[in-house]
């Protein structure tokens, strides 16, 4: 990639601010956990696995900037910080994954000692963020098998580099089909309020040279009725053991018209976003943003004054539109409640671990 979406530098945290996409290519250098925290709650960094890489790397930069040397002060003011991250983006998984990743190193600071302690965050903090780019990769070599030459290939949102440590689920599918030499056109919805697809997926795929067109997000059902779509690939916030999808609003309405017209649809996503403990996407809980989303575009009121809004993130798009999931451990197809639940019965898989008391925090949405 040409850009870095996430780095550690030691002394901070830079992050490419994606708010300023596609004008500006600017950087953040967070240079305390609450500035990162701060990125993750307004968008200057977005997608599930890149805020869980955000989140790791915010955390161990506390654990460098907290100046003590006993145990007991060191981890409850760490923990304080976990707390912040865990509520900046409910919905996405990836988030409490990453933290209480951070949080097992920490259960060891009387054993470890606090420098070691330190150093140890940082190391986990860096090997979630190279595990990220790696297992990408992988989801991208299992979903290629899925592209043909000559394809019309729609995606919603952002799930690409942008939205990762660095390579992307949906959009890694692609780049991994176009490193092999297939050739395909691209269709991005906008995806109103925030624009993810016109102003992120298609400025992406423009660095990589992969042909971009940009649809409203109201044209993708006329464009499926043409005969113009022929593969939907979207990324995942959160999926539940029977295969509900949590992903940026829309993507449920465009499962429902790829079913009307039998086009394939498929969600790409490490097995990271897989949280096996909520039974279906009934449980899984939608974070709500300000209105001003929606109310405004480039700062500049669009809609009435006082008029009412509701802007939730995400929808839930259920299993039964869904003709797979694919992960870093392969395609995944349903039955899911059985098939995903065989990928943490493996001997190399562990059932992801999240403190049963935090694992959905009490969290202010957005107002």
């Amino acid at each position: 990639m040409k850009f870095k979406t996430i780095e550690w530098k030691g002394d901070c945290v830079r992050i490419l601010d994606q708010r300023m996409l596609p004008d500006v290519v600017r950087y953040l250098d967070c240079k305390d956990p609450s500035a990162v925290a701060r990125a993750i709650k307004t968008l200057a960094i977005r997608g599930a696995p890149a805020i869980g890489v955000a989140a790791a790397m915010g955390i161990a930069l506390a654990g460098q900037k907290i100046r003590t040397r006993r145990p007991d002060i060191f981890r409850k003011e760490i923990e304080k910080v976990c707390d912040r991250m865990g509520q900046t983006r409910p919905t996405a998984v990836n988030l409490f994954w990453a933290i209480n990743r951070m949080r097992r190193i920490l259960e060891q600071v009387n054993r470890y000692g606090v420098e070691e302690t330190r150093r140890r965050l940082v190391e986990e903090a860096l090997l979630i963020h190279k595990e990220d780019i790696e297992v990408n990769k992988k989801v991208g070599e299992h979903g290629k098998k899925l592209i043909k030459d000559g394809d019309r290939i729609l995606t919603h949102c952002n799930a690409g580099a942008l939205a990762t440590a660095g390579y992307g689920t949906a959009l890694g599918v692609l780049y991994a089909a176009w490193s092999e030499g297939k050739r395909f056109q691209v269709y991005a919805d906008e995806t109103r309020p925030m624009l993810q697809g016109a102003r992120l997926t298609a400025w992406e795929l423009i660095q990589a040279n992969i042909p971009v067109t940009v649809l409203t997000d109201n044209m993708s059902g006329w464009l499926m009725k043409q005969g113009r779509i022929d593969l939907i690939i979207v990324g995942a916030d959160r999926i539940a053991k029977n295969g509900d999808v949590a992903n940026k609003i829309g993507t449920y309405s465009l499962a429902i018209l790829a079913n009307h017209h039998q086009i394939p649809f498929y969600v790409a996503a490490p097995t990271s976003t897989i949280d096996i403990l909520l039974a279906s996407g009934e449980e899984i809980r939608i974070e709500e943003r300000a209105e001003e989303e929606v109310t405004h575009i480039g700062g500049r009121r669009i809609a009435p004054q006082r008029v009412k809004v509701f802007n939730p993130a995400f929808d839930v798009t259920p299993h039964s539109l869904i003709q797979g999931i694919i992960t870093e451990k392969g395609l995944i197809r349903p039955p899911f409640n059985k098939n995903l639940k065989k990928i943490f019965a493996t001997p190399n898989s562990k059932l992801p671990r999240f403190d049963r008391g935090r694992r959905t925090p009490n969290f202010r949405e957005s107002s």
